[in-house]
């Protein structure tokens, strides 16, 4: 018999939480929302032997209701659900620009166009347009790789000013320093006054003629393929919920790699990912995506990236790009 966990949810008003029951049916849709009919004799007593349970959060035999939600979409419903993502993305993209936003965290697999949206977005705003027409630098900034506190110290100090954004993209290493987390806190803050201070001596700081603190006004978009909500290390988890406090938190919800199949798919019918390659690898888009399909647990990774790149070699030798594909963009068994 399957069994669900009742992580939150309410039985006759009371709240029942982390209680596991025997299932009898459901989970389903009623009128107040998500429920379950369950066996809660053990737990409750044996007139409770049938009970309909009001759903918050749940998992069935171990199975979030996410996962179990995602098994009965279509494919046009996956489509729809990752393009929602990446609208609100543009969104909330936009409210950082304005101002309107502080902050934002976004999560996603790599090489599904996370970075790639926003830096559009920035790019085509209005500031960064009259910079470019003024020879003005552009009010963003984006920063891959390793960073130290101090180089953090650095990049706020320089987009400190309101319409300025910072743009960490897999910059992952500043998630993992104690320092550099609380010098984001600071920055992140939701007092109306955020005011970042440097306190330990540096001469890279007295020879830029940077103050040892100063107002930050500008916004920040971390870029991660790091979840915040599934981190074990507690002492990490900690810092990074004081982040997703101060952050909106954007997941794409691309955890499958039906998902990723899907978002290249997706991304294939606006005719946008072989934009930049010649007709070959466009005129054999649907065989390159068989390909791609065929061989979505031997591949590298499953990404736009990994698309475009097999379109490289289809244009590079159109007779030989799969076995070229088969022994540059995958696995080895």
């Amino acid at each position: 018999m399957k069994t669900i966990t009742v992580i939150s949810g309410s039985y006759r008003g009371a709240p029942i939480t982390d209680t596991e029951f025997p299932l009898l049916a459901g989970p389903k849709m009623g009128a107040k929302g998500e429920f379950a009919t369950v066996d809660a004799s053990e737990a409750l007593g044996a007139e409770n032997s049938k009970i309909r349970v009001q759903l918050v959060d749940y998992t069935v035999n171990g199975e979030t209701a996410a996962a179990l939600v995602k098994k009965t979409e279509t494919d046009e419903q996956v489509i729809e659900r990752i393009a929602e993502r990446f609208e609100i993305l543009d969104i909330m993209t936009q409210g950082t620009i304005d101002g309107d936003i502080r902050a934002m965290i976004v999560v996603g697999p790599p090489g599904v166009g996370k970075s790639y949206g926003v830096i559009k977005k920035l790019q085509e705003s209005p500031a960064a347009i009259k910079a470019h027409l003024t020879n003005q630098p552009v009010p963003f900034q984006v920063i891959k790789g390793a960073m130290t506190a101090l180089g953090l110290y650095v990049s706020l100090y320089e987009h400190q000013r309101e319409g300025n954004v910072l743009i960490f993209d897999d910059c992952d290493t500043i998630l993992q320093d104690e320092l550099s987390l609380n010098l984001l806190k600071a920055a992140l803050d939701t007092s109306k006054v955020r005011r970042i201070y440097w306190n330990a001596d540096s001469h890279k700081l007295g020879n830029q003629g940077i103050p040892s603190s100063f107002e930050f006004k500008g916004s920040i978009i971390f870029i991660t393929n790091i979840k915040f909500d599934t981190i074990r290390s507690a002492k990490l988890r900690d810092h990074l919920g004081a982040l997703m406090s101060r952050c909106h938190y954007l997941d794409l919800t691309m955890d499958t790699m039906r998902d990723r199949f899907l978002r290249i798919r997706q991304i294939a019918d606006t005719g946008e990912l072989f934009a930049r390659h010649k007709q070959a690898a466009r005129d054999r888009q649907e065989e390159i995506l068989t390909f791609i399909y065929e061989n979505r647990d031997r591949l590298n990774e499953m990404s736009l990236r990994m698309a475009v790149k097999i379109g490289d070699l289809v244009v590079m030798n159109p007779e030989k790009w799969q076995a070229l594909a088969e022994n540059t963009c995958m696995k080895r068994s």
